[in-house]
Parts: structure tokens; sequence; C-alpha cells
């Protein structure tokens, strides 16, 4: 289990570069709302963390890659609530990217044990 969540870790980071890239772009350069330019920042990576999660964290070989996308999908949305909740209770004492490294932080959390037992249990 040590060994999966350093890969989950892994590709959380690779997840965050996305992650910050597309709320960078849409918030600062296309003036997006923050937590839109969030929530889709956040949405791009984890359907790219699925991808490596799938095939290299956890080794899936579930056949029925539609059930788990969805159930992957699931868990990060209740994380992108968790994401929003944490910047939202930090943005008005600390700068917004800085709230945000810290949302994602306690995400994974949630994400890597959520997915760990009721995802990529095969």
């Amino acid at each position: 289990m040590i060994f999966k969540f350093f890969k989950f870790i892994i590709v959380g980071f690779s997840g965050m570069i996305i992650d910050f890239s597309i709320t960078i772009l849409l918030k600062e350069k296309l003036k997006v709302n923050r937590y839109i330019s969030n929530s889709a920042g956040f949405t791009i990576a984890a359907s790219s963390n699925y991808l490596f999660n799938r095939f290299w964290t956890f080794q899936s070989n579930n056949p029925k890659v539609l059930l788990e996308y969805s159930t992957f999908l699931i868990i990060s949305l209740i994380g992108l609530i968790i994401n929003n909740l944490v910047i939202y209770l930090l943005e008005k004492k600390l700068r917004f990217y800085f709230a945000k490294f810290l949302a994602i932080m306690v995400t994974s959390l949630w994400n890597f044990t959520a997915n760990y037992y009721l995802n990529f249990t095969h």
C-alpha cells in the first residue's frame, strides 16, 4: 500500500501541474471565475490522473473501464467539493494559489484512500 501511495503522489504531482496550468490560464488570462477555473483544472487533472493511476499505480485489469472511470470521477467530484471548501476556508488568510496547494494536499488523502478501498480493489 505504501508503494502505491508513493506512485499515487507522483501521478498526483503531474495532475497538480495540469490543474494549476488550466486554473491559471482560465483565471488569470481568460478572467473566468476562480471557482469555475479551479473546477475545470481539477476535472481535467482528475481525468489524466485516472489514466496514469489505472495503468501505473494500481495496474488495473478491470474490464469494466466505464464503471471504474465513473467511480473514479465520483470520488474526484467529492474531492472537488473538499478542494473548493478548503480554498474557501483558507483563501481569506492565505493567497489563492497557496490555499489551492493546501487544498490539493488534503484532497489527495481523500482520493487515494477512497480509490484504494473502493475503486481499484481487483
